[in-house]
């Protein structure tokens, strides 16, 4: 007993336990009535009861099965989630010594545990008062550790249990759109009767104030192009030519030198004209005209003004800004105006469609533009048709479609007598789309619609196989207006697109006088500020107008080109 680990017996710890209370119980009344005497001159016969003792532990420990490890379900490992046992930055060093601190009292907690006693279930009982205070430090300590290690526990499970809750929280949410219907059955269009038919899409109620934006409009009316300069009243400073000598201050001569430079007798020649010329250029590149066109129109307004005579009180400065603007104006006004709109009642009284197709490079905004010139022309008491030959972007399909329900939502048959004002005609995807253009326009034809919209695929302008079929489309359906969709934001690219546009248009064309660009629409007008070099590249390139210019996401974002306007911001320093 002295020495524990020389006698390998597993019940060693349980027989001194219950020698030591049975001592104890047996002898107590005795120790107390007594005191020290009693210890020194009573007699104590435990013989016959430590071997009882003895025997039982022996017994037991015959008896008790030998220990099988746990299995990993029976751990406490397995109840432990994933995400509990993903470190993050922050919690790392708190784990680290949470953990370092829990290892010896879990160790010492199974150890209290794997020895239990039957004197633990006789403390159990009622005893005496004085039980307690004769507790040893041993047993003082083990209760501690036990209590300890079941507090520890019970904060485990709490701390684990709402995790798997937590997780479950923050799945991923369906996002709900301001336009949008949150009924699963809208969203689904697996069995849509729309899908390669021309029947009409299904009403869907929302919110018309979202899609038009401006209560205020008039229904059906073009706006002009807006723009305020506030550069009208800047001085313009003298610009002398450098290849002169300079006039002396002061004196008669000075005051008449300077008088004959304002007043109207002076001729302009190049040499005045370059330095002006060329601030004038590096301004209109940076606002986003195309370097060459920059050039061009510089130099046309040199040789316009060469020898020209000054008028009274004029600069050189202002009269090449005037010159330039004027020019420019003339650009943005060009001699075919496309009036819509007159050429849609011109058909009606011929009995068939209106036909205009939308062509241009990829994310342009063809579908967008084509949805709002469909709602313009609702508004103007035309019945539309769309024909969906972009049969190559995924998802085009789906946003035509999309549009024709909130056209058919903002404008239903029951405000115009019952007649369906826009229509979806699609095939679906992978098929010829100057086939599926050909039998639009015959259903249009036979079912009495006023407008057919052309959307197409976009295309780089260096794609051979894709502009001959553009060609192939225009061709063979012989459109009334062929519209070219065309950004803001480009610069020397406008110029590149357009002319390989027409270029492929007429190499690829099969008629003797081929068909091109009849028209502009200019997008995102929005996004560039003053910035709208783009609109007199694409009309100096093609000398074709800009019938439409998309200036917002709404449906009525669709205004008409203000050369002055254009022209302004332009100049605007």
């Amino acid at each position: 007993v002295g020495f524990q680990k020389i006698l390998t017996l597993t019940y060693v710890d349980k027989l001194i336990d219950d020698v030591h209370k049975e001592f104890r119980d047996k002898y107590r009344n005795e120790f107390q009535q007594k005191g020290a005497l009693g210890l020194l001159n009573g007699t104590f016969d435990f013989k016959d009861d430590f071997m009882r003792l003895l025997r039982d532990a022996e017994e037991s420990s015959k008896v008790r099965a030998p220990t099988v490890m746990k299995t990993f379900e029976q751990s406490l490992k397995s109840q432990k989630t994933v995400k509990c046992m993903i470190e993050t930055r922050g919690e790392k060093p708190k784990e680290k010594v949470k953990n370092k601190k829990n290892k010896g009292s879990k160790k010492d907690g199974t150890e209290a545990v794997a020895v239990p006693s039957k004197a633990s279930a006789a403390d159990k009982q009622p005893s005496a008062a004085g039980d307690k205070e004769e507790l040893t430090k041993d047993e003082i300590l083990q209760k501690n550790r036990e209590e300890f290690f079941r507090r520890h526990m019970k904060a485990g499970e709490k701390s684990r249990s709402p995790k798997p809750d937590a997780q479950k929280e923050k799945g991923k949410k369906p996002r709900v759109w301001d336009l949008g219907n949150s009924n699963a059955k809208v969203l689904d269009y697996s069995n849509s009767a729309t899908n390669g038919s021309a029947e009409a899409c299904p009403v869907e109620e929302f919110d018309p104030d979202m899609a038009l934006g401006d209560k205020n409009r008039e229904p059906g009316r073009l706006y002009d192009l807006e723009y305020e300069s506030d550069d009208e009243g800047e001085e313009e400073k003298v610009v002398q030519n450098p290849s002169k000598p300079s006039v002396k201050k002061g004196g008669l001569g000075g005051m008449f030198g300077m008088l004959k430079g304002l007043v109207g007798s002076k001729s302009l020649t190049r040499d005045d004209m370059d330095p002006v010329l060329e601030k004038m250029k590096d301004h209109l590149i940076a606002k986003n005209v195309a370097a060459e066109i920059a050039v061009q129109l510089c130099e046309s307004v040199a040789k316009k003004l060469e020898g020209k005579v000054m008028g009274t009180f004029t600069t050189v400065t202002s009269t090449v800004k005037q010159a330039l603007q004027e020019a420019l104006v003339q650009i943005l006004q060009p001699q075919r105006r496309v009036d819509v709109l007159r050429d849609v009642m011109d058909a009606q009284r011929h009995r068939r469609p209106y036909v205009v197709t939308f062509c241009g490079v990829n994310g342009v905004g063809k579908s967008t533009n084509l949805a709002k010139i469909s709602f313009w022309l609702i508004e103007n008491g035309f019945s539309v048709l769309i024909a969906a030959c972009d049969t190559f972007r995924a998802g085009a399909v789906e946003q035509l479609r999309t549009h024709t329900r909130r056209l058919n939502a903002l404008h239903p048959p029951e405000s115009h007598g019952g007649r369906t004002m826009v229509q979806l005609y699609e095939k679906g995807y992978g098929k010829d789309a100057a086939g599926i253009a050909m039998e639009a326009i015959s259903y249009a034809r036979n079912q009495g619609f006023d407008v057919v919209l052309v959307d197409t695929a976009g295309r780089m302008q260096d794609n051979a196989p894709l502009m001959t079929a553009l060609a192939k489309l225009i061709a063979v359906n012989a459109p009334d207006l062929v519209l070219f969709v065309g950004e803001a934001l480009v610069g020397n690219e406008a110029v590149d697109q357009l002319v390989k546009f027409n270029k492929a248009l007429a190499d690829h064309s099969m008629a003797q006088t081929p068909r091109l660009i009849d028209g502009i629409v200019l997008t995102k007008f929005d996004t560039i500020d003053d910035k709208v070099g783009a609109a007199i590249s694409m009309t100096y390139i093609t000398s074709k107008p800009i019938v439409f210019v998309g200036t917002g996401q709404t449906y009525c974002d669709l205004r008409s080109l203000n050369a002055k306007a254009v022209v302004a911001a332009l100049m605007k320093a």
